[in-house]
């Protein structure tokens, strides 16, 4: 194997259209800005925040491959240290909200928060200190994809075990600071939306979903550059029978998080958690309430469950639009109720800023897998995932 055999340059055609869809996401930004500012920043936190999810989703599949010593997945590393080079598009979009737009939570203008612990809430919920906690969490991400980046493509040059080890390292100090930020992360640009409710598994479900519809867009790629690039002889089925494995199991993983948070609040009864479920058990939300639920979990669920359903490629790319489509309405349901009254409302300024996601992380996918070959060609472990299950 040589790099000139693995060396990606994407289809003009293909670059074209995903620039027109960028395209169609800045003009309807900068029109929204005018005629519907409130729903475009709403917009614009839910597609940064997708962004953010799906970058660093990537990021925890490479540092849970080297912690667990998990070889299988060797060849595939590629495409989601791609995905974690969109890191920084997602990082702009929430930095944009919190400087211009912090008028989106309530409490930065000075609503009495209630709760059992005013002081300490009202302490957090300062806006000098969430922003300086915006700045950690994104910087700290931003160094810890770089190092690992880094030091992977290093070893393209240089070859050796050195590089494994060193990237073991760093993938453990990043599990415990991502655990601990993602989590802080989604109680601040989430669920402090509506600082009157609060969740104590808010983070782990915000997890859930990140880490699941991360998986989809992993397996949709895959799929994708099997049929159009070089890894066609690289990515075997057994590869797509485990990432098959892996999006059953989070589906129901994260349906498991959905009905714990809902089950506990409605035994609980208690006024301050109630009046989330509220809002979105009625009218026009119930629906979409329902259809969140069929998306994450029931479509997958019940398509993956037979064996050979994990292995065609087919069912895959179908079960993973599905899960990308339940994503966002997820983070539609935890953002707008509450801004929308009784009544959702997507519209042209969705569908355009959900065109604008597509054409970002496309742009930014492509540019970052560009930059080293398709295949880690000097990782002392490549040849173990090549001949996988053979």
């Amino acid at each position: 194997m040589n790099a000139n055999d693995f060396s990606f340059e994407p289809k003009a055609k293909l670059t074209g259209r995903l620039q027109a869809l960028a395209g169609i996401g800045a003009a309807t930004m900068a029109a929204g800005l005018f005629f519907a500012p409130q729903r475009i920043w709403l917009n614009l936190l839910l597609t940064s925040y997708y962004l953010l999810g799906l970058a660093l989703a990537g990021m925890a599949w490479i540092a849970i491959q080297y912690v667990s010593g998990a070889h299988w997945s060797t060849a595939l590393r590629r495409v989601p240290e791609a995905m974690a080079g969109v890191l920084p598009l997602g990082a702009l979009g929430i930095i944009c909200v919190l400087a211009f737009r912090p008028s989106l939570y309530s409490w930065t203008g000075g609503v009495h928060v209630e709760g059992d612990a005013p002081g300490f809430k009202l302490m957090w919920l300062s806006l000098p200190f969430f922003r300086v906690r915006a700045v950690i969490y994104l910087l700290g991400w931003l160094g810890f994809a770089w190092a690992m980046l880094r030091t992977s493509r290093e070893q393209d040059s240089e070859g050796g075990f050195s590089h494994t080890r060193r990237n073991t390292s760093l993938a453990a100090l990043f599990l415990v600071f991502f655990g601990v930020t993602f989590w802080l992360a989604s109680f601040d640009w989430i669920m402090s939306l509506e600082p009157e409710w609060y969740s104590t598994i808010f983070g782990f479900y915000n997890f859930a979903g990140a880490f699941l519809s991360g998986l989809a867009m992993l397996a949709l790629l895959l799929v994708w550059l099997q049929r159009h690039s070089s890894m066609k002889s690289v990515i075997r089925e057994e590869h797509l029978h485990d990432v098959g494995k892996l999006l059953f199991a989070f589906s129901t993983f994260w349906a498991y998080l959905w009905f714990s948070q809902y089950m506990l609040i409605w035994y609980a009864n208690l006024p301050e958690e109630t009046v989330y479920y509220v809002r979105r058990l009625h009218g026009f939300w119930q629906p979409l309430f329902v259809l969140n639920l069929v998306l994450n979990w029931v479509v997958p669920f019940f398509t993956l469950l037979p064996r050979m359903n994990k292995q065609k490629a087919g069912i895959l790319v179908r079960v993973s639009i599905v899960l990308l489509a339940g994503r966002w309405l997820d983070l539609y349901l935890m953002i707008m109720p509450s801004f929308s009254g009784g009544k959702p409302r997507i519209g042209l300024w969705e569908i355009g800023l959900v065109a604008g996601l597509v054409g970002v992380f496309g742009l930014g996918f492509l540019r970052a897998l560009g930059r080293a070959p398709l295949v880690p060609l000097r990782d002392p472990y490549l040849a173990e995932s090549l001949h996988y299950h053979a």
